[in-house]
C-alpha cells in the first residue's frame, strides 16, 4: 500500500530524532504504535463488516436462484395428484401377520414403490 523504501525510512528516523529528540522518541513511539493498533482492528471490524454483508447477499441470490429452479421444476414435472393412491400401500404389506405356511417358504424381499412414468 504504501511504498516506503530503505532510503525514506532512514530519512524518517532521523527528521523523528532531531525533532521529537532522543530522550522522547520510545514514548512517542509507543504512542505511534499505539494508533496504529487501533486503525489496524477498526480496519479489521470494517472488512470483516463488509464481507458479512457480501455474503448475506451472495446466500440471498442463490436462494432466489434456488427457488427459480425450484419452480421451473415443479411446472415441468407436476405432482399427480392420484399418484399416492395408484402405489401398492407398503405399510399394509409390512404389518400383515404371516400365514402358518410362511414359515417354510423363505422371505420374500420388502415391496418397494414403483418408480413414477
Amino acid at each position: 500500500m504504501f511504498d516506503v523504501g530503505a532510503s525514506e525510512l532512514l530519512m524518517i528516523v532521523i527528521v523523528a530524532v532531531v525533532v521529537i529528540g532522543p530522550k522522547d522518541m520510545p514514548m512517542a513511539l509507543r504512542t505511534a504504535g499505539r494508533w496504529i493498533g487501533k486503525m489496524r482492528r477498526l480496519s479489521g471490524h470494517f472488512r470483516a463488516g463488509i464481507d458479512a454483508m457480501v455474503r448475506d447477499a451472495e446466500l440471498e441470490d442463490m436462494e432466489r436462484k434456488w427457488r427459480e429452479q425450484n419452480d421451473a421444476i415443479m411446472k415441468a414435472h407436476p405432482v399427480l395428484p392420484d399418484a399416492e393412491a395408484m402405489q401398492p400401500p407398503i405399510a399394509a404389506a409390512a404389518d400383515a401377520t404371516p400365514s402358518p405356511d410362511a414359515s417354510a417358504r423363505p422371505a420374500a424381499e420388502p415391496l418397494l414403490p414403483l418408480p413414477p412414468p
